[in-house]
């Protein structure tokens, strides 16, 4: 569960990042005589930025935890059977989530409450539905997403699985993953093919 919210946390990197551009108030002075504002000048004024700022580091952890397990060795390994790239979720998710909420009137407490309460909610959502695989963040890193079935070593065909992987991946080859949840895998190809 912890994974699958820093995955989320992952996913709004844009977003945070956009906030952090719309609402920085960084005091910028280039004459002789310049004064700094001080901190808590600067913290007032930036709390939402600072949040954000926070939120990247959350998403920076996550993203350095997932680099760390998928380094590992893998669980099992198995032999794709049929494949589908299903790379446009990334899009979807950006589209959907991360460009209508830089929008919001970060200056008004009532917006920023409400997009509080909606990232809570679409967070909710997308951790219990196991939409953290619709990473936007991990298609810039250059992760794609396929769905599969595969002949698992036990002889089971299993379907509807979900694969990240950075490979280009096809038919008959042989993958090795780690189980991110029950369905949705972290995949490479094995590399003794």
């Amino acid at each position: 569960m912890i994974r699958k919210i820093g995955l989320f946390f992952l996913s709004l990197w844009l977003l945070f990042l956009l906030i952090i551009v719309i609402t920085a108030e960084i005091p910028l002075c280039f004459e002789e005589n310049c004064e700094f504002v001080g901190w808590s000048f600067l913290l007032k004024t930036n709390i939402i930025s600072l949040f954000c700022i926070f939120a990247l580091i959350i998403g920076f952890i996550s993203f350095w935890d997932f680099n760390r397990q998928i380094s590992g060795t893998p669980e099992l390994s198995f032999v794709i059977t049929e494949i589908e790239n299903i790379n446009y979720e990334h899009l979807t998710f950006l589209t959907t989530y991360i460009i209508p909420f830089v929008c919001f009137q970060f200056n008004n407490l009532r917006y920023t409450v409400n997009l509080i309460i909606i990232l809570m909610v679409i967070g909710l959502i997308y951790i219990r539905t196991d939409l953290f695989y619709a990473n936007p963040t991990l298609a810039i890193l250059g992760f794609r997403i396929y769905k599969i079935s595969g002949k698992f070593r036990d002889g089971k065909i299993r379907t509807e699985r979900i694969l990240i992987t950075k490979n280009k991946l096809e038919i008959g080859d042989r993958i090795e993953y780690f189980k991110l949840d029950e369905r949705i895998y972290y995949a490479s190809k094995n590399k003794h093919q």
